[in-house]
């Protein structure tokens, strides 16, 4: 499988990364539903199996469950995988999630992670989420220290604004960006994406499938029972009027996706890999075979007039 170079890290990475999300389970607040760990576990080890070099997880995805599981996998694994994990979502003795940016709170999560994920350094320590707001610099000081300390080997953010990222840039050069990004989430290409193409900034995406929506396998009876646990009940993207644009839309893709042996969702990726500024997408995998429905966008490429099918359907959806 081909590699990128993430920003100016020196790390070759391959364009689709295994996604740790969904792992966590079912039992906190942003779950996907029942998980069994050892399917898991086997998604993990078919996508290094597979080619795919690297693994995004962060510590609250499961309130460290993720980080836990992603640590066994590994272990067991001869060619090592790069990982890259997530701080600033914390909880509570009452599995509540809340946020800090606390130089003493970063430092203590990052800790957490080292030793659930049994390494002596994170390849990749990203701050999840900028809240609160006025404590984005404190929280990347402490990211700057932990990387002179060699607890982190490079630090970069997720979901920041361009304006958030100027704020930064002055105190300690930011390696990569972790923003969401989809056919249906396609805002970022205005000013965020050529931001970072310009200061050589990595882009990690997520959700390039918009959490399974454009997947191929999501179905109106599908969406109708998702488990009480699982977040994307409250989504409105798979609620109606949005949930059949959105179904019409997969099938689209599944057509564009059939001559080349590729499915929706390998489509839908590939869309996303298109752009010069995005170095990798995060794609989720629940079990093996998820993984092997998915990891073939990382050698597709769309031509130019399947491009423009997609976004002229996609300007013609509702708003």
């Amino acid at each position: 499988m081909q590699k990128r170079e993430l920003g100016n890290t020196g790390m070759h990475i391959t364009p689709v990364g295994f996604g740790s999300w969904a792992i966590g389970g079912d039992n906190w607040q942003f779950g996907w539903g029942a998980q069994d760990d050892g399917d898991a576990i086997a998604a993990i080890e078919r996508a290094v199996e597979l080619g795919i070099n690297w693994i995004d997880t962060a510590a609250v995805y499961g309130l460290g469950h993720s980080e836990e599981l992603v640590g066994k996998a590994v272990a067991g694994l001869k060619l090592k995988p790069y990982i890259f994990t997530k701080c600033s979502m914390v909880w509570n003795d009452r599995r509540q999630v809340g946020y800090s940016l606390k130089a003493d709170s970063i430092r203590r999560e990052c800790e957490a992670s080292l030793k659930r994920l049994n390494a002596d350094a994170i390849d990749l320590y990203q701050i999840h989420w900028p809240n609160p707001d006025a404590d984005i610099e404190e929280g990347w000081q402490e990211m700057a220290r932990l990387k002179e300390e060699g607890l982190v080997r490079h630090i970069g953010v997720s979901n920041f604004s361009v304006d958030q990222l100027r704020r930064i840039i002055p105190i300690a050069p930011v390696a990569t960006l972790q923003p969401p990004y989809s056919m249906l989430r396609p805002a970022i290409e205005q000013t965020l994406l050529p931001f970072c193409l310009e200061r050589n900034i990595g882009v990690l995406v997520y959700s390039p499938m918009l959490s399974g929506m454009l997947s191929g396998s999501m179905t109106q009876e599908r969406a109708a029972n998702f488990s009480a646990n699982d977040w994307r009940r409250n989504n409105k993207e798979f609620q109606e009027p949005r949930l059949s644009a959105n179904l019409e839309l997969v099938e689209l893709l599944k057509r564009i996706g059939a001559p080349h042996g590729c499915s929706a969702g390998e489509v839908a990726i590939a869309w996303t890999l298109r752009h010069p500024a995005v170095t990798g997408a995060i794609v989720g995998g629940r079990n093996a075979a998820q993984v092997e429905g998915v990891v073939g966008a990382a050698e597709f490429r769309l031509s130019d007039e399947e491009i423009g099918v997609i976004e002229r359907f996609i300007d013609g959806m509702p708003k």
